[in-house]
């Protein structure tokens, strides 16, 4: 009997370890949500703190569909995406695979002779490889509109350096025909590393009443069922000792009275998970772990920052 009981426990213990959402139990739990307003389905710019692309929004109360005005290259709308590139991705995976086909069988650039279905031949496939490399910067810099580059933050950590618009890493430049950018200043930024440290706080008490006052409803609501499963499961998640190892700005325009700011941030923290009695079921209590994300926030003009979307980066 006492063997059967410690096996079912030992197997509770695994199962929790195991558990989806543990693994990431931080304020957001690793996932990707909130709202952007126009930008939500369009990927950030990459910056130095994060080199990749983010990943897509997993959950929002933004509609998923282009905004009407503004560019939405690289948008995360499926239907959107393949409505606008799904005949040239066809027309262009075809041109190549007979481009490269011709290669292999040794007809090379001039379609293995120079008369003019060889020139002609030559003039497609440089127009070929300008559409590709072209397509290429798009995929590998993630440009995005409306965005505006900016200083790194917290110049006391060397972050300080401007970086030029457009530039790979580091921000990028303001699109055509999207929402206006704005400057982010360093009193943002220090506001913003206190709402990272806040956020993490409130998230460990399990204080909702803090953590409406530093997020978007939306986001709220979001915590609010992950605190509630928290509860559910019988655990008990913890973050203390948030510090903030790099940060810089992606993005951060205005749109419709709001002000908009999307910052990545690598930061490291004890994150800890126990169980009713304490014990420890993830994480530990002695070493850092670290985390790189995106985080969006939103205030009216002159108002006070708040989260609205957290994203992964990848």
């Amino acid at each position: 009997m006492r063997r059967t009981s410690a096996l079912i426990a030992g197997s509770a213990a695994l199962a929790l370890v195991l558990s989806p959402g543990l693994a990431d139990a931080r304020a957001g739990g690793g996932s990707s949500f909130g709202s952007r307003g126009s930008m939500t389905y369009s990927a950030p710019p990459t910056t130095r703190t994060a080199p990749y692309s983010a990943q897509p929004m997993q959950r929002s109360m933004t509609p998923n569909a282009p905004q009407s005005g503004y560019s939405n290259y690289g948008s995360y709308a499926p239907g959107y995406q393949s409505r606008r590139s799904g005949f040239m991705s066809g027309l262009m995976g075809g041109l190549i695979g007979a481009g490269i086909g011709g290669l292999l069988l040794g007809h090379g650039f001039f379609g293995g002779g120079m008369g003019g279905f060889g020139f002609l031949g030559l003039l497609i496939q440089l127009a070929l490889l300008y559409f590709l490399v072209r397509w290429l910067y798009r995929l590998f810099t993630g440009r995005s509109p409306a965005v505006a580059s900016g200083p790194g933050m917290f110049a006391r950590n060397g972050l300080g350096n401007m970086f030029s618009p457009g530039g790979m890493p580091g921000g990028g430049a303001a699109g055509r025909g999207g929402p206006p950018p704005i400057t982010v200043t360093q009193a943002d930024y220090q506001q913003f590393e206190r709402l990272l440290q806040g956020i993490q706080y409130a998230w460990s008490n399990h204080d909702l009443n803090g953590l409406r006052t530093m997020a978007t409803p939306e986001m709220a609501s979001y915590f609010a069922e992950q605190l509630a499963q928290q509860v559910s499961s019988g655990v008990r998640n913890s973050v203390t000792d948030v510090r903030l190892e790099s940060g810089d700005l992606a993005q951060a325009w205005a749109e419709q009275g709001r002000e908009y700011a999307t910052v990545a941030m690598r930061f490291s923290m004890i994150d800890v998970t126990r169980d009713a009695s304490g014990r420890v079921v993830d994480g530990s209590p002695n070493e850092h772990t670290s985390a790189t994300e995106l985080w969006t926030f939103v205030r009216s003009r002159g108002g006070q920052w708040i989260l609205s979307a957290i994203q992964q980066a990848r």
